[in-house]
């Protein structure tokens, strides 16, 4: 068996970084880019299939590096044409990428984290823990498995990943280095050559490395809202006991002026059923962005096992847009694409290898309120 342990993943360098391992080889700088077109472009993985490079290159390439994406454990296809890839990565854990065809584009769902250490209450990849970051060969290796899957030069106009969203497992600014890394060869000519506009960030508010990220880059931005007000949103999503909305939304603001070109935020909001989806909640949020510039994307919560929550109906789901729509906001609802091979959203949740044992607590508590309620209709069924 080869030791690929000292090799160097060339997967996961950006072209600045693999031109100086190139230079580190004593070799010209410009072989970066043949590389990186061998790897992104044709999703080659074997130096011997490179064929404008020498046989002692090739040779030399051998002994000290490897390409190698994450290991396909298996895929999934929907009847609505989104598929799945679940993704074994080298912590042990497996993730999920998610690719979703609609109106001409592809677009495709990468995550960060082998689980997810904010644990929001609504969403099931939190519930299964937290057990590492991936690497940047991992995280873009989602985007070369998709592309190859589909046999799709990325260099063309009709490759099948036209737009990549960081909105998979985990929180991206959590991995920041890495995301960024993966990032930028997302955007890369000699990548894949993705839109800066069609690369999109998604973050639940770690408000320090926002700021950070306005000094490097101008992917587009996405918050996961899911409350116009602060109590609400500390039960929803821990992490605003940290960076509350005073804090959060300057700094979200911040980052959508630095991009000009009229360039907007994403608001993301899932839908919870009696908890954030009436008209009070809906007329909290249209005073609290009034000042920035957004698109509001409502999702419908999407069930998994023993969350506690339900998707409201759809006259509430209208309701709510309807109001914000009438404030004057461009509201869309997200349709959920891929629920028949848990692919919707809020639903990924891999195999993680649990570092922080919260899936085992989360299933202790939810077996302990079963067993309650099976106690208590006994109870009621004994009194009668």
């Amino acid at each position: 068996m080869t030791d690929t342990t000292s090799k160097t993943n060339l997967l996961g360098l950006t072209q600045q970084k693999l031109e100086a391992f190139f230079e580190g080889l004593g070799e010209k700088r410009f072989r970066a880019g043949q590389v990186m077109k061998w790897m992104h472009h044709y999703g080659v993985d074997n130096f011997d299939d490179m064929t404008n490079i020498g046989k002692a290159l090739r040779e030399k390439l051998k002994a000290n590096a490897e390409i190698r994406g994450p290991e396909v454990v298996s895929e999934d296809i929907s009847r609505d044409g989104t598929r799945k890839w679940v993704v074994r990565v080298a912590s042990g854990s497996c993730v999920e990428t998610v690719y979703i065809p609609q109106n001409g584009r592809g677009t495709l769902c990468v995550s960060s984290q082998a689980g997810c250490a904010l644990d929001c209450s609504f969403c099931s990849t939190g519930k299964q823990g937290f057990n590492s970051d991936l690497t940047v060969a991992e995280i873009i290796g989602q985007v070369w498995i998709a592309s190859k899957s589909f046999g799709s030069i990325p260099a063309t106009a009709d490759r099948a990943v036209t737009n990549v969203v960081m909105m998979g497992m985990g929180e991206p600014l959590l991995n920041y280095d890495n995301v960024v890394d993966a990032m930028t060869l997302m955007m890369d000519d000699l990548g894949y050559g993705i839109s800066k506009r069609k690369v999109t960030l998604s973050t639940s508010g770690v408000v320090p490395m926002i700021n950070k990220l306005a000094e490097q880059m101008d992917v587009a931005l996405a918050l996961s809202l899911h409350a116009p007000n602060n109590a609400l949103r500390n039960q929803l999503v821990p992490l605003n006991k940290k960076y509350p909305l005073e804090v959060l939304l300057p700094a979200c603001k911040n980052y959508i002026a630095g991009l000009g070109e009229k360039r907007s935020l994403t608001v993301e909001y899932t839908l919870l059923k009696g908890v954030n989806d009436q008209p009070e909640h809906a007329a909290e949020m249209i005073e609290l962005l009034r000042d920035i510039p957004c698109k509001i994307n409502l999702i419908p919560f999407n069930p998994f096992p023993h969350s506690g929550y339900e998707r409201p109906s759809n006259n509430a789901i209208r309701r709510f847009q309807d109001l914000l729509h009438n404030a004057g906001y461009n509201v869309t609802v997200r349709t959920t694409r891929g629920e028949d091979i848990d692919a919707a959203c809020g639903q990924l949740v891999g195999q993680v290898m649990d570092r922080t044992r919260r899936s085992e607590r989360y299933i202790a508590v939810r077996q302990l309120a079963a067993d309650a309620t099976d106690a208590s209709e006994r109870n009621q069924r004994n009194a009668g």
